[in-house]
């Protein structure tokens, strides 16, 4: 953990009663204030924080296949909870807690913190193919109840997480060094990979750095320390590393960068082995939106096969910065191979926010084109205390043609917050040639394309222009119903309300394969504008 983590280490345990019933609970659709949104999603399970999700695709018995698993944080020293689904993630019920068998006092030392989940895809020496893995962190407290040891574990399950087994130890560390959350991967060669955040280096001038270490024992044992992230000076903290792979059969690897140039930044680096990520000090690559917008903090970065030829790369964290949402309810999306730019997208789970809520957060993409999302969010009850935080799913299908106003390059325009708005944003565009959004958008083929904007006017009839790659779109506009629930006043912050109609601006363009330049210039008054939509023409 990558802030002033001590402050929730040293809270009081709260033991959670968990139910090992089917859990189908209603969902939470709180009534927004003025300042409150909505928090959207079905309560899984009390936890704080830390979701990872893992679907089971390689089981020797195959009726197992397709099962998914899931652990988290929760409070008390019971171990780490594992829940499952039968039905992608339509209900859910607890299975097990994964508890650290070789401690005689499992009040007093247990797996605990930052848990990962992972499949073995084929046999590995003395790991069978489906075996499941969990790293973790395993806690022990001491007589006042405050962490005093630490060791980064990995344990196995060969009975789809009924049981688990001890394999070995990455790394060890203390209340004034510790090491943290564990990030797994099983390379081409069969050998286990685990990145983790350290601050074990403090004497060598680095507040907290990110390594990896590697066994080719199937976890037994683990080879030196080698540093990928690592900034000397002793004040930077890079943590929360995550590693994917791309269909190119390169490594991602996200990181935040606490105490760094723009804090809280998510960055991506590139490697061709999963091992080799450049120069620790070479930050990568910044996740942004064209205008300045950020995820931050607690990042997990995902591939999908969707979106275009290089598929979709999402980020998820627990907020957001540049002007951005700060209650992080946004995913961060890219069909570029991670290069600029980033837009974003509503969340399946609006999520209420506090200091833990959406730290690592699970998507999967489902059989029906929709995405599971897990995360922790803040109680209804309790919505600043982090230890009552709750963890809550959804699934919904996402938008990867659509372009949020507030994302694009702006001149002569202001972003502001809007509830009642896609994404719960706009830009207020000035009029004539004062204002202008620009979109650098990505298309998979060259064709016929429609774009259409979404924008409110202000009271005096105004309709926007279009340009593509430098040349005039003629387009139509038309009236929209608006919902008038999501456009009352409780749902528009106070001072940016639109008192106009609801329009789009449509209009049919010849696009070229890759990128292209989408301009939306000024009306003859203000306008609201929302969003621009890029789909393939029909006709």
């Amino acid at each position: 953990m990558t802030r002033t983590h001590r402050a929730f280490v040293y809270c009081s345990a709260i033991i959670a009663t968990l139910s090992a019933t089917l859990l189908i609970a209603p969902k939470v659709s709180a009534q927004p204030s003025n300042r409150t949104p909505a928090v959207v999603g079905e309560k899984l399970a009390d936890g704080q924080a830390y979701v990872t999700l893992v679907r089971l695709e390689h089981q020797p018995d195959s009726s197992q296949n397709g099962r998914i698993l899931i652990a988290l944080e929760e409070n008390g020293m019971k171990g780490i909870p594992i829940y499952e689904s039968t039905d992608e993630g339509a209900t859910w019920h607890f299975a097990v807690h994964a508890v650290d068998t070789a401690q005689k006092d499992n009040s007093r030392c247990n797996l605990h913190w930052q848990p990962h989940l992972a499949e073995v895809p084929r046999a590995i020496g003395s790991l069978s193919a489906g075996t499941v893995l969990l790293s973790a962190s395993s806690v022990c407290n001491d007589e006042r109840g405050r962490m005093a040891q630490m060791q980064l574990e990995l344990w196995g399950s060969t009975d789809v997480g009924r049981t688990w087994q001890y394999r070995g130890t990455v790394a060890e560390g203390t209340a004034a060094l510790p090491v943290w959350e564990p990030n797994l991967q099983i390379l081409d060669d069969g050998s286990l990979v685990t990145y983790y955040s350290s601050e074990t280096h403090k004497a060598d001038g680095y507040n907290q750095l990110l390594c990896h270490k590697v066994s080719k024992d199937q976890g037994k044992t683990w080879g030196p320390e080698v540093y990928d992230v690592a900034f000397p000076g002793g004040v930077e903290r890079p943590g929360m590393a995550i590693v994917t792979r791309l269909p190119d059969r390169r490594y991602v690897m996200n990181y935040e960068s606490v105490e760094g140039p723009v804090q809280n930044q998510v960055y991506l680096k590139f490697s061709r082995d999963g091992l080799n990520w450049g120069d620790p000090a070479d930050r990568g690559t910044p996740v942004q939106t064209q205008s300045g917008i950020f995820p931050a903090n607690c990042p997990v970065v995902s591939w999908f096969p969707l979106g275009g030829p290089n598929g979709v790369l999402i980020v998820s964290a627990r907020g957001a910065g540049g002007g951005g949402d700060p209650g992080g309810r946004s995913l961060f999306w890219n069909t570029n191979n991670g290069l600029e730019p980033w837009w974003e997208t509503p969340a399946p789970v609006q999520k209420g926010a506090n200091s833990r809520a959406g730290w690592t957060q699970a998507l999967m993409l489902k059989r029906d084109g929709s995405m599971l999302h897990i995360t922790s969010s803040a109680s209804a009850d309790a919505p600043n205390n982090a230890s009552r935080n709750e963890i809550l799913f959804a699934a919904k299908k996402l938008d990867f043609n659509r372009y949020e106003a507030e994302d694009a390059t702006q001149k002569g325009g202001a972003p502001m917050r809007d509830r009642s708005m896609s994404n719960g944003g706009k830009v207020r565009l000035g009029a004539k040639d004062v204002g202008r959004l620009t979109f650098h958008v990505q298309v998979p083929s060259a064709g016929a394309y429609t774009l259409a904007v979404d924008y409110d006017d202000l009271g005096f009839p105004a309709t926007p222009r279009l340009m593509a790659n430098g040349a005039a779109v003629g387009g139509t506009a038309a009236a929209l119903q608006r919902d008038e629930a999501a456009a009352g006043a409780g749902n528009r912050d106070l001072g940016t309300r639109g008192t106009g109609k609801k329009m789009e601006l449509s209009g049919s363009v010849q696009l070229k394969a890759g990128d292209n330049v989408i301009e939306v210039a000024g009306g003859e008054y203000a306008l609201d504008i929302d969003f621009l939509q890029v789909t393939p023409s029909t006709k």
